[in-house]
């Protein structure tokens, strides 16, 4: 038995922030009163209720890291994200004795949340996700944030005062952005600091936001995909001077930087999710499940107090399942998805088992290659990751 079969990464939503940003469609919800002790305790109670399924399931057993999203989780007391790191690593050794292990925080870069830093690191958080998005402060306020491009880079200098991997967010392809400004962004960005970790995401329009509607009335354009991707590739090159490669489609990181918390997302290895909202795929009796809890937080909590969990489906996925989203999830990384790993997962070969005439296609037209026991998508093939897996899964 390896280690991936025996630990998983734990994911923490905090779903509350300050405002709701009008292009987020993720389950994020704005109140005037947060029970802070209450959120709490049901986080703990579903981390109990965890350890006893996973103990009853033959399932995973140590825990590789933790990583507290939202939501704003730096809207949370510092007490409270100290409970919970105490007690997941009470109830799961480390997968790494001897080595720390990754605790992510998202925060916002407002001069509110810069004062907890300190506290934060203190219960344990050693992984700063920076929500910077822009630097430019029309861009910010056009994106609904709530702090300057002057504030971002003192939080972000801050940050680095305290902990010891910083990542930051940017949001590119905004509406009237130039290839100009935007490689000035990158180098202040990196000029202010030695960041070792980007995520990078392209603006688009999700259905039910505020930017969507704005959008289709025709309030603000969009770069086509042709600036979009000019905007992308100078995102690489400007990257590669600051030492910064791209080990995902979005991600990019100094040697040792990458996130070991998503890269248990892409690997598809377990993960389980706590709080509401969130997600999970953990193995139990060698059935990959996936889990979803209960999304709005007082439905969550109170089915917490009821029943110890906020769970609201647990799915076993058959072997076409597992499969597809494994190859979708791992043709997002440079490395791709090792032999070994598939085999575990489909119980046969790569040419065996996906679409052998539409791989040789991609090979041959240089969107796929294999080497080291890897199947991998070239860099461009990432950028037409939905042909690919059409073509794949065919």
């Amino acid at each position: 038995m390896t280690d991936s079969d025996t630990d998983f990464a734990l994911y923490v939503h905090w779903p509350y922030c300050l405002s709701k940003c009008p292009y987020c469609d993720f389950n994020s919800h704005v109140a005037e009163q947060l029970d802070h002790a209450g959120f709490r305790d049901a986080i703990l109670c579903e981390m109990d209720d965890l350890a006893e399924r996973l103990e009853d399931k033959s399932a995973a057993k140590k825990i590789s890291s933790i990583f507290f999203g939202g939501g704003t989780p730096s809207l949370m007391a510092p007490q409270t994200v100290d409970a919970i790191i105490k007690h997941a690593r009470s109830l799961w050794p480390d997968r790494h004795p001897g080595q720390d292990l990754e605790i992510t925080l998202e925060a916002n870069p407002t001069s509110v949340e810069s004062k907890k830093f300190e506290a934060f690191a203190e219960a344990g958080v050693n992984r700063l996700s920076l929500g910077i998005q822009a630097l430019d402060d029309d861009a910010l306020h056009f994106l609904g944030r709530q702090h300057s491009g002057t504030q971002a880079l003192d939080a972000l200098g801050l940050a680095q005062q305290y902990f010891p991997r910083v990542n930051a967010d940017m949001i590119y392809a905004r509406p009237g952005q130039s290839i100009a400004s935007w490689r000035d962004e990158l180098s202040r960005l990196f000029d202010a600091g030695e960041t070792g970790h980007l995520s990078l995401y392209q603006l688009t329009m999700e259905r039910g936001t505020p930017f969507f509607a704005a959008h289709r009335r025709g309030e603000f354009t969009l770069p086509n995909d042709e600036d979009a991707a000019q905007l992308f590739e100078v995102t690489e090159t400007v990257l590669k001077q600051y030492g910064l490669g791209a080990y995902e489609i979005s991600n990019y990181a100094r040697p040792g930087e990458e996130c070991r918390h998503n890269l248990t997302y892409w690997r598809y290895r377990d993960y389980a999710g706590l709080g509401p909202g969130a997600h999970g795929r953990l193995t139990l009796d060698g059935v990959k499940t996936a889990t979803e809890n209960l999304q709005l937080p007082n439905v969550w909590l109170e089915a917490v107090r009821e029943r110890k969990n906020g769970t609201r489906h647990m799915t076993p996925l058959n072997r076409e399942e597992c499969i597809e989203e494994m190859v979708m999830m791992g043709l997002r990384l440079s490395t791709g998805i090792r032999a070994t790993d598939f085999e575990a997962v489909a119980h046969d070969s790569f040419s065996n088992t996906l679409s052998k005439p539409g791989m040789d296609r991609l090979i041959d037209g240089g969107f796929l290659v294999y080497e080291d026991a890897h199947l991998k998508a070239t860099p461009k093939g990432r950028l037409n990751l939905d042909g690919l897996l059409a073509t794949l899964l065919a």
